[in-house]
């Protein structure tokens, strides 16, 4: 016993915490979605595999090969939305700054959810973060306005051709509006929500976006991100969370090194 351990190097303890800490990003990625059971179907075909290769099934393991034999395929396939995020968190520049909105113009998201919400006014609205957006910028109508309370107001009126849609904002300016977002093909979310939270979800588990709603019929405010909404009670939960997001108190200031690399 005491001599295997004297075997085992560095190396493999390194290669053994990597492995594992590729693992449990996976894992990270895949949670709360329907790859979850998919992940889960692949584990039981495994399962009636080796079953079958004890058994000697000999129909059974030909066929399972078949299948196995396209393995890397299938779970390209199968898992193509997950890959695609996971190798968008890979692709993250350390020294990328994850947003580039100020205090003031949060408070004039939040002052517009709310009077949205107490007049029963849906409303769709994107943070943009690390993860470009330019595929659904270009479903929408470029704008690239100043952001303002007044302006998202109007936006969303019901009488506006552009209510309908999803407005990105990034870097303080409302970039487009009227945007198509992805519907979200969980079947775990609640049937409550519609076509708007679907859209909001959809597009928070393809991006690191945030993405705010408001639903006309319930006059709820939720905050989506990461595929996961959560319900906002009031203004202050909202404006705290937001800020938590965006305006991390440990970086209120920006170090000299990091304001080198974004100027450059």
């Amino acid at each position: 016993m005491l001599a295997n351990l004297n075997i085992i190097r560095w190396q493999d303890i390194l290669d053994i915490l990597v492995v594992a800490f590729i693992i449990y990003q996976l894992f990270t990625v895949i949670r709360g979605t329907r790859s979850v059971q998919m992940a889960l179907g692949l584990l039981v075909v495994g399962m009636v595999y080796f079953v079958s290769l004890a058994l000697d099934l000999a129909a059974l393991q030909w066929l399972l090969k078949t299948f196995l034999g396209s393995l890397f395929l299938i779970i390209v396939i199968v898992f193509q939305q997950d890959i695609r995020r996971a190798l968008t968190r890979v692709g993250k520049s350390p020294f990328q700054r994850s947003t580039d909105i100020a205090s003031r113009e949060l408070d004039e998201i939040i002052r517009a959810m709310f009077y949205l919400s107490k007049r029963r006014i849906g409303a769709l609205i994107v943070i943009e973060r690390d993860t470009g957006l330019r595929e659904f910028l270009e479903s929408g109508f470029r704008l690239n306005a100043n952001l303002s309370k007044e302006l998202l107001i109007s936006i969303f009126m019901p009488v506006s051709p552009l209510h309908d849609g999803g407005v990105i904002i990034y870097k303080g300016k409302i970039q487009t509006a009227g945007c198509i977002l992805p519907l979200s093909k969980n079947p775990n979310i609640n049937k409550r929500f519609g076509t708007r939270h679907r859209a909001a979800i959809g597009l928070s588990e393809e991006t690191d976006a945030v993405v705010l709603v408001v639903s006309e019929e319930t006059q709820e405010i939720s905050l989506v991100e990461h595929g996961m909404i959560i319900s906002m009670e009031d203004e202050k939960a909202l404006t705290d969370t937001l800020r938590d997001v965006f305006l991390p108190k440990d970086t209120g200031t920006t170090p000299g090194w990091r304001q080198w690399v974004n100027r450059s």
